[in-house]
């Protein structure tokens, strides 16, 4: 197995193994993995629960881990500036934070991998060919739940059967609440 895979290996478990033993995964001394962090805005939870993570796993900021954490600060049309900006450092993966950082991304670049922290519909986003078999370099967590409305009715209307009206907020801009 190769430096990137490894490191691939340890950037996913990190994200829902933080228990794991810091050996649990070898690496290569020397080597310095660069992770860029992607967002509209700051965000120092997320980064810092990916830090001690990744810490778990015996990868310290610092020492052998670096990131170059990037933040539009609201300021969406800063994304495609600062997606390059994270291809041009060579960095080994991006983690993003949202649609429009993934979006901003994948326009940058095609070879290095992509880790979005959560999508809603990454299918219907252009970001995986499909869930079951995303192809090309994005990764991450969907949290796709318009497979689950229907279910959702079905478990309501056994527990209320008089149950005659049902009111569903959503956003149209969003893919994900256009079904």
């Amino acid at each position: 197995m190769n430096n990137r895979r490894e490191f691939l290996v340890a950037l996913g478990a990190g994200a829902f193994a933080f228990g794991a033993p810091p050996d649990a995964f070898s690496q290569r001394q020397g080597k310095v993995w660069r992770i860029g962090f992607l967002g509209v805005r700051k965000e120092p939870e997320l980064q810092g629960v990916f830090v001690r993570g990744m810490s778990d796993l015996g990868y310290v900021d610092g020492r052998n881990l670096l990131i170059e954490s990037r933040s539009a600060e609201g300021r969406v049309e800063r994304l495609p500036g600062l997606a390059d900006d994270l291809v041009r450092l060579r960095v080994d993966v991006i983690v993003t934070a949202g649609r429009v950082a993934t979006g901003a991304a994948q326009k940058a670049t095609d070879t290095i991998p992509i880790v979005m922290g959560s999508s809603v519909d990454p299918v219907g986003y252009g970001f995986v060919k499909s869930l079951a078999h995303p192809g090309g370099n994005i990764t991450g967590l969907s949290d796709l739940t318009t497979d689950t409305g229907p279910k959702l009715l079905e478990m309501l209307r056994s527990v209320m059967p008089s149950l005659s009206h049902v009111a569903v907020l959503s956003f149209p801009a969003v893919i994900g609440h256009q079904r």
